[in-house]
């Protein structure tokens, strides 16, 4: 008898020999817990068999292959999922019968979660997995599919990015207000990739402070490391959206080729990175800052926060998607080379399109 069997008929024998001592049947059921009715079935037990009849036989481990589909039937279900994902059990029942597998809704469910497909997430994941594998040619329904998917996600707060630089996130952040200096907002940038964070401060929220953030600070980090920021998420906010010719935000996002992405309205939750970052800094900055020291500059707070975020970025490990428990910086680097991998690869790929319509040109 090996240790688990021990353990799992300890309590019996241990109920059997307190009655035994006790005389009173009852008393030693209330003790370990257990029904009058039990304790006569294990009594009956050991005396027929004695401790080998006692052993427990888990239903967990007997087989319930009997209860399964064929396996050609089950094969046909998991194809369905990935076939059409966005599809529910009771679809893809009546998918199966027209193709003249008979399987009931339940029985689709059964099989999905078997083969850990019992979601439209999973079943988009599986998708995803046969794609990078197979290298498969995407049906109409699939291809919907995904982007539905990666659309809500969106919506969610779940932001696709491949790299750094790939997707910033830019957000304003009232700090506060300091007698003599007066209100003081924050310019956030967050790359939502490597999750490194830019910050400056302002006494003022408009278009111009906006776009001196980005001109100053952000555009320059990313020409340092000769990676181009290509797309920057930010809500509706005014001094981030109006009539792109009158703009300034706007206007120069276009001059520096950077591609616009607002977040869906009444959705704060879509630019989340951005405002987990500024309850972090809030905590882990500001509510030390203001109790240690008297600010009467917006350039003397700029300093500190400029050492914490120093702090933030290159010795603070991230729990981000992408970091592994590296720091953002340390992040960032390692992955630079992803960046500039996909921008060579679609500068060959702008080469070769120009190639082909000077060719053309020629031609005609």
């Amino acid at each position: 008898m090996n240790n688990i069997e021990r353990k799992i008929i300890k309590p019996k024998l241990g109920l059997l020999e307190l009655a035994k001592q006790l005389g009173n049947v009852s008393e030693a059921c209330k003790t370990f817990g257990y029904s009058r009715d039990t304790f006569y079935r294990y009594q009956d037990l050991y005396e027929k068999g004695g401790e080998e009849a006692l052993k427990e036989i888990s239903r967990k481990g007997r087989s319930q292959t009997k209860n399964r589909v064929p396996e050609n039937v089950e094969k046909a279900a998991i194809e369905i999922a990935i076939k059409f994902p966005a599809y529910g059990q009771l679809r893809a029942s009546n998918e199966l019968r027209k193709e003249g597998i008979l399987l009931s809704s339940g029985g689709v469910r059964s099989v999905w979660l078997r083969n850990d497909l019992e979601t439209i997430k999973k079943r988009l994941k599986a998708l995803s997995a046969k794609i990078a594998q197979d290298g498969i040619i995407l049906t109409e329904e699939q291809v919907t599919a995904l982007e539905k998917a990666k659309n809500l996600k969106e919506a969610n707060g779940e932001i696709e990015t491949e790299h750094p630089g790939y997707l910033g996130s830019q957000d304003t952040y009232y700090v506060g207000y300091i007698k003599g200096v007066g209100k003081i907002y924050q310019q956030t940038f967050v790359d939502t990739y490597s999750r490194v964070a830019i910050v400056k401060l302002y006494d003022q929220k408009t278009a111009l402070t906006a776009a001196d953030a980005m001109n100053d600070r952000i555009l320059p980090f990313f020409e340092s490391h000769d990676i181009p920021l290509l797309r920057v998420l930010t809500d509706r906010g005014t001094e981030y959206c109006g009539k792109v010719e009158h703009h300034p935000y706007e206007l120069y996002l276009g001059t520096e080729n950077v591609d616009h992405t607002k977040t869906k309205a009444n959705s704060p939750q879509t630019n989340g990175i951005c405002e987990r970052f500024h309850r972090t800094m809030k905590d882990e900055c500001y509510n030390i800052l203001f109790r240690k020291k008297i600010y009467s500059t917006i350039t003397e707070l700029q300093n500190d926060v400029d050492d914490w975020l120093k702090t933030y970025n290159e010795t603070r490990p991230h729990s981000g998607k992408y970091c592994y428990g590296k720091t953002p910086y340390q992040t960032f680097l390692d992955s630079k080379k992803i960046a500039k991998e996909k921008n060579l690869s679609n500068l060959f790929d702008n080469k070769d399109s120009n190639l082909d319509n000077e060719v053309l040109g020629e031609i005609n």
